[in-house]
C-alpha cells in the first residue's frame, strides 16, 4: 500500500489566526511539522494542502510540495480530501500543522499499524491524559477508547469518576488521522454531522455515520498549539525534554 502524508493548513484558525506560520526557533510552525514527518522512515511523500498563497510562499523556499485547494473548506479533513483526488496513494495520513512536537517514530508507528490492518478505513493516534486540566481543556480533543475503538469524541469530559479511572479509557486525540483514500473521499461527500458541527470535532462524522475509528495508542502526549497561551507550553516542553532537544537540532539543520 502506498502511504502519503498531507498537512492541511490555513491562516484563518478560529482560536488562533495565523498560528500555522508562527515563528518557532526561526521556522514557521508548519515547517517544523513537515520536516519531522520527513524524518519518518516509512513515509516518502509529504504534501501541504492550503488555500493561502502566504503559506505556499513561506514553504516553497524549503522545497515543500504544496497543493492549492479551495477556500471553502471548514476543516482539514475536507481540504485533504480535495488534495488527494489526483494523488497516487492507497492510504493518506492527515497530520495537523499545529503539532510542532510530533515525533517521527510516532508517524512510523501509525504507518506500521496501517500495514497490519489493511481493511481498517480510519485510524487516529491517541495518547495518555495526565491531568484534570487536560480532561476539561476545550482546546484538547479527547475520546473514549474501548478495545482500540474510538466510541465518542469530546472537548470536556462527560465522566464524573476520579482522574485515575478516567485515564483508563479516555485518551487525547492527536492530529494524526489516517484514512483509506476512497473512504475519505466518500466521507467528505456525506452531510456535515450535528455533533461534528456543534463540537467542532471532524472525526465525529466517521462515528455518527456508523463507521469505525481505530485508536493507535502512543505512549506519550506532547502538547500542540491550539490557542496562543500554548506556545509557551510547547517551548518549555522542548527545554525540559532531551528527545525534543535532539529533534529540534535535526529540524533546524534539516537538508
Amino acid at each position: 500500500m502506498k502511504k502519503i502524508v498531507v498537512i492541511p493548513a490555513r491562516l484563518e484558525s478560529s482560536r488562533f489566526p495565523n498560528k500555522i506560520l508562527l515563528n518557532i526557533h526561526s521556522l514557521p510552525m508548519i515547517e517544523h511539522v513537515r520536516r519531522r514527518v520527513l524524518m519518518s522512515k516509512k513515509i516518502k511523500d509529504v504534501y501541504v494542502a492550503t488555500c493561502d498563497s502566504e503559506i505556499r510562499d513561506s514553504l516553497l523556499p524549503f522545497g515543500a510540495k504544496v497543493i492549492m485547494t479551495s477556500k471553502d473548506h471548514s476543516n482539514g479533513t475536507s481540504r485533504v480530501a480535495e488534495a488527494i483526488l489526483n494523488l497516487d496513494c492507497d492510504k493518506v495520513i492527515l497530520v495537523q500543522g499545529d503539532e510542532p512536537l510530533i515525533l517521527p517514530r510516532h508517524i512510523d508507528i501509525v504507518a506500521s499499524e496501517i500495514d497490519k490492518s489493511p481493511n481498517v478505513l480510519a485510524f487516529n493516534a491517541t495518547g495518555p491524559i495526565h491531568s484534570m486540566d487536560e480532561l476539561n481543556r476545550h482546546s484538547i480533543v479527547k475520546c473514549s477508547v474501548i478495545n482500540n475503538n474510538v466510541l465518542y469524541c469530546y472537548r470536556k469530559t462527560p465522566s464524573f469518576s476520579c482522574l485515575d479511572d478516567q485515564k483508563k479509557y479516555i485518551r487525547k486525540m492527536f492530529g494524526i488521522i489516517a484514512y483509506e483514500k476512497n473512504f475519505l473521499i466518500k466521507l467528505n461527500d456525506l452531510d456535515l454531522s450535528i455533533i461534528e458541527e456543534t463540537e467542532s470535532i471532524e472525526q465525529m462524522r466517521i462515528i455518527e455515520n456508523g463507521f469505525s475509528l481505530r485508536s493507535i495508542s502512543l505512549e506519550l502526549s506532547q502538547p500542540s498549539i491550539n490557542e496562543p497561551h500554548e506556545l509557551e507550553e510547547v517551548l518549555n516542553y522542548i527545554k525540559s525534554n532531551s528527545e525534543q532537544q535532539l529533534l529540534l537540532d535535526k529540524v533546524l539543520n534539516f537538508l
